[in-house]
């Protein structure tokens, strides 16, 4: 399971529990290969029911700035990275949905001139996801495909996070996979993801690093956005998975119901994951 933030100059954790039940036989931690941290359960015996309940709370930093401090020859579009950091980025500029349509698409940003502000591009396609595809929330498992996405103009959070993944990919921009949670302050209608887990995406530019890009609600920076797990593709940061001894109709369903508040001035976030079941092992 994957539901513990990841520390950071911006985001402190200040405390977390997770509770389980039934309780684990075994539970152990570690750090994938892209440093998230994960937990481990093993269970024995018989149960009708397993349940999650992570609560953390956490002090958040926003960094959402007016100007990201990017290297000079960073700063317009079409830009390279260093030899240094080409063998580090190989992995996130590699095509998962390899597609002329998706490339033809994020073209539509960049300036007839032939030179583009790199930040401004960026931007440009955040706000344009949101403007031109309805969010819809899936309940089923997988990602759609970026060239389907394209075609019906829908999706949910993590379709258009693969989707501009790719189009930032096909300019040759760096871009990684993020989950996480998303805080919605108030009754802000404006803000979309709310009550689940969330995802979006993250490009590398030279001076600056790693800077979070959410299609899903034109986001620049980390503004309401708490971060979990991040990997080169989605496959690599499912919140939960696992398998289980019992006949295949065993497994009735599974609710998750994600809280973000504020608690004076730290978010608190919890995270249910209530597994039905006929009685697995």
């Amino acid at each position: 399971m994957m539901f513990r933030p990841r520390e950071s100059h911006d985001l402190k954790l200040l405390s977390t529990s997770l509770r389980i039940t039934p309780e684990p036989a075994r539970l152990r931690w570690l750090h994938d290969v892209f440093d998230n941290s994960i937990a481990i359960a093993e269970f024995d015996g018989l149960t009708a029911e397993l349940r999650f309940e992570s609560l953390v709370t956490l002090e958040h930093l926003e960094t959402t700035l007016p100007e990201y401090p990017l290297e000079e020859y960073a700063k317009k579009y079409p830009f390279s990275y260093s030899g240094e950091d080409m063998p580090n980025l190989a992995c996130a500029l590699a095509h998962r949905y390899p597609s002329d349509n998706v490339r033809q698409w994020a073209k539509q940003f960049l300036d007839a001139s032939g030179t583009t502000g790199t930040m401004s591009l960026l931007s440009s396609m955040t706000l344009g996801i949101r403007n031109q595809f309805q969010y819809l929330r899936r309940i089923r498992k997988g990602i759609q495909s970026p060239d389907e996405t394209l075609q019906s103009r829908r999706g949910s959070c993590r379709d258009f996070a693969v989707f501009m993944m790719e189009a930032t990919r096909s300019l040759g921009v760096a871009a990684r996979f993020v989950s996480g949670y998303i805080f919605v302050p108030g009754n802000d209608s404006s803000v979309t993801g709310g009550g689940a887990t969330h995802a979006w995406m993250q490009a590398y530019l030279p001076g600056a690093g790693w800077i979070d890009f959410d299609p899903t609600n034109s986001i620049v920076g980390n503004r309401n956005l708490i971060r979990v797990g991040v990997a080169w593709s989605p496959d690599h940061v499912l919140p939960l998975w696992g398998t289980f001894t019992g006949p295949g109709n065993s497994f009735l369903g599974m609710d998750v119901t994600v809280s973000v508040s504020e608690n004076g001035c730290s978010p608190s976030v919890t995270k249910e994951s209530p597994v039905r079941t006929s009685g697995l092992g």
